[in-house]
């Protein structure tokens, strides 16, 4: 099994900057990507940014230009830097490791950190 561990939100003003950082631990082999999702209050929880193993990486086109992920291989830990933060960013984020097991895709979580930005 693979574990996530998150960490680095809280609160933050209009047009600060964030860095979340997400550990993974456990059974790590065959990752097809690493990401950011995030969950606002009564909406569904939406990609942010997903980097794969080529290091391409794709972003929602509400934080193109502010977020960018990232990954250190050697820490086994992705990050995601938010910039210029909106109201509009506050939600839960969370990171996600995709792997393959045989020929199916599966999914591993982060325990969710908040980010609120708020004057």
């Amino acid at each position: 099994q693979v574990q996530l561990v998150e960490s680095g939100g809280g609160l933050v003003q209009p047009g600060g900057s964030l860095r979340l950082s997400c550990t993974a631990s456990g059974r790590i082999y065959q990752i097809a990507a690493l990401g950011w999702y995030r969950q606002a209050p009564g909406q569904q929880r939406n990609m942010v940014a997903i980097i794969n193993v080529i290091g391409e990486s794709a972003y929602a086109e509400s934080v193109k230009g502010r977020f960018t992920i990232s990954t250190d291989n050697a820490k086994n830990t992705s990050y995601l830097h938010m910039n210029s933060l909106k109201f509009d960013d506050t939600a839960i984020y969370y990171c996600n490791v995709k792997v393959w097991a045989t020929a199916i895709l599966n999914d591993y979580w982060g325990q969710g950190i908040q980010v609120t930005v708020s004057s």
